[in-house]
């Protein structure tokens, strides 16, 4: 007579465990990039079995792809949040920027690095949320700051989309901002200062001047 785990419980213990080895391993890459970590690391940490991890994951690539799919959807979730909850489009952006410098600062450098040289496939996943959820929302963000007076309305929005859309990952190329001269979260506030100044209308710049007050008070 069969005396192991029923199938629902085994279907959950399978479940929390392929949560805590992506936690894990989430926070792993996050600290020496995708290329460095191996599984036995991703055991160790875990506290599991090579065998328990396999149970959930074929390979080390089967891992990156469910953490990048994680952040992709993380990622999409706040950006629906920061539209519903921002009081207008210039604001909308301080609040991205907010966001982007706490992941930014929590991240290696090297993590899209890795990602394109050794992980292909799961880079181009990444590629096609910026081209395209991504530049969908920048576009949008456009349109509604046009109409609300913020952003100049002889703004060419298609090439403006794009321009922000390439902008996304500069802080993370080394040979034009190396890692030991330049913090990543300096460098994304620049750009994102830089993007937004040449949006903006006066009256949009003084809602600049205005979020950029309560962010200094705030910290």
């Amino acid at each position: 007579m069969y005396c192991g785990k029923s199938f629902p419980s085994f279907a959950l213990f399978i479940m929390e465990a392929r949560e805590r080895i992506l936690a894990k391993a989430d926070e792993l890459f996050n600290r020496f990039g995708f290329r460095r970590v191996t599984m036995d690391e991703i055991a160790l940490k875990t506290g599991m079995s090579k065998k328990t991890i396999y149970q959930s994951f074929e390979n080390k690539d089967q891992i990156v792809n469910a953490v990048v799919e994680d952040h992709i959807k993380k990622s999409c979730g706040i950006c629906e949040a920061h539209c519903a909850n921002a009081e207008n489009a210039v604001h909308e952006i301080f609040l991205n920027m907010e966001t982007m410098q706490e992941l930014v600062g929590e991240m290696n450098p090297t993590v899209f690095e890795d990602l394109e040289k050794f992980f292909p496939t799961v880079f181009v996943k990444l590629y096609q949320h910026k081209n395209e959820y991504l530049a969908k929302k920048v576009k949008d963000n456009l349109v509604a700051g046009i109409k609300e007076g913020f952003y100049r309305k002889e703004l060419n929005i298609d090439i403006i989309t794009k321009l922000r859309i390439e902008n996304v990952f500069l802080p993370f190329r080394q040979e034009v901002f190396p890692f030991a001269k330049f913090s990543m979260v300096e460098v994304q506030k620049e750009i994102l200062e830089h993007y937004l100044y040449g949006l903006c209308t006066p009256e949009g710049q003084e809602l600049i001047k205005k979020y950029k007050n309560s962010r200094t008070k705030s910290n």
